[in-house]
């Protein structure tokens, strides 16, 4: 089953070796093409009731919103990074059955995932979100 791993950004840390899965597992933090465009900054700076959770659900918003239009943009340009949703949406079978690592805090057991993270893995094995 796949699952999400924490990112670390320190010495000695890899991806190959956080990973058990026989697929292994894609970096789908910030800065990657499957990046959230809706930061915690953002979200805190907005007064959201949970900055976490908010921008998650709305990152899956975001992806499920489609031709129905809405206040989202196909694409983001921030700073010098461009998030596309066609683009997340057109990739997601490379990240069918492989863990995905971000550096949002994982859960405490018992407790929902709210990382963008968590909506792609679920995105990528089929599930409805």
């Amino acid at each position: 089953m796949p699952a999400r791993i924490l990112r670390r950004r320190t010495e000695g840390w890899s991806l190959a070796a956080a990973t058990s899965n026989p697929l292994g597992a894609v970096i789908v933090s910030r800065p990657s093409r499957f990046g959230n465009p809706f930061t915690l900054q953002q979200a805190i700076e907005a007064e959201w009731p949970n900055p976490r959770r908010d921008c998650a659900e709305t990152y899956r918003d975001w992806l499920r919103v489609g031709s129905r239009g809405g206040w989202f943009e196909e694409t983001y340009r921030i700073g010098r990074q461009t998030f596309d949703r066609r683009r997340v949406l057109a990739e997601l079978h490379t990240l069918r059955g492989k863990d995905l690592a971000c550096t949002c805090p994982l859960p405490e057991p018992g407790e929902p995932d709210h990382c963008h993270g968590a909506v792609l893995l679920r995105l990528a094995a089929g599930e409805e979100i």
